[in-house]
């Protein structure tokens, strides 16, 4: 016994040194500039909470999060379970489409909603000819547009994981219900819902995580009123070369990822078990 976890313990040592080296070693490093630039205390911590500006910018990141997640949710819901019920060569087609959406580069995605979404974009355009709007919207530099390019990159994150739960669960359940006298508004809210809570706290958890660090999106797509953490924190080490200051924010940022990544794992752990 004692041999094989020494044996164990030698293969894993690669990627614990792996880990040391580039995970573990850089955020003990910004731990300690946090607290010890310029000088050592936590006034870096209280500066960032105690300062309107940065205080405004926490906010709006959660806020924009929040936002993200619960839009995502609730269109990513119904496609999930239009996936679940389709037709298996039509569901292919579609998962293929979700998925390639995922692996188109970022940067170009986000560039795309830029000229979508500009005064002069197709969407004002079409808004325009249809006589829907008098003058164009602003859609872009502002809450809105961050909204809209997030929850489009957003998407695919929660879809996966609804689907897979969705797909677990046995269609004669709900065939039971319908024969015991359940309409579709009480076989969704007694049955659905509850079966494939699990897998939507999984995807919202994931997806609310992923937005508290964007970067690009919100930094092409918002202004500066509505700037986030991640946009903050390179503004500051960049820019202004406060590696205190910005060691404090991503070291919350860190803190409050992994405290709702520890949340996920203690209460919604099973879900691995259901895919």
């Amino acid at each position: 016994m004692a041999l094989s976890l020494d044996r164990n313990f030698r293969l894993a040592l690669p990627a614990l040194a792996f880990l040391l080296l580039f995970f573990i070693v850089p955020v003990l490093a910004l731990l300690l500039r946090s607290v010890m630039e310029p000088e050592w205390g936590f006034q870096n911590y209280a500066e960032l909470f105690a300062t309107n500006t940065y205080a405004r910018v926490m906010f709006n990141t959660f806020m924009v999060a929040g936002l993200v997640t619960l839009i995502s949710l609730l269109l990513g819901y119904p496609v999930a379970w239009l996936l679940a019920i389709m037709p298996r060569g039509l569901a292919n087609i579609v998962f293929s489409i979700i998925l390639l959406s995922m692996w188109t580069n970022l940067l170009a995605r986000t560039y795309a909603w830029m000229v979508l979404l500009q005064r002069t974009g197709i969407i004002n355009k079409a808004l325009l000819s249809l006589g829907i709007i008098s003058s164009p919207l602003p859609l872009i530099n502002n809450l809105i547009g961050v909204t809209i390019g997030m929850v489009y990159i957003m998407l695919p994150f929660i879809i996966l994981p609804l689907h897979a739960t969705m797909r677990a669960i046995d269609p004669v359940i709900l065939q039971a219900s319908a024969l015991c006298g359940a309409g579709k508004w009480q076989a969704f809210t007694r049955v659905l819902l509850p079966l494939s809570m699990t897998g939507a706290i999984a995807g919202a958890l994931m997806v609310f995580v992923m937005s508290l660090g964007y970067f690009v999106t919100p930094a092409l797509l918002g202004g500066t009123s509505n700037m986030m953490l991640a946009e903050m924190i390179a503004q500051l080490v960049q820019s202004l070369l406060n590696w205190g200051l910005g060691g404090a924010a991503a070291f919350v940022l860190l803190s409050v990822t992994m405290l709702l990544y520890a949340f996920q794992v203690r209460f919604f752990s099973g879900y691995a078990d259901i895919r």
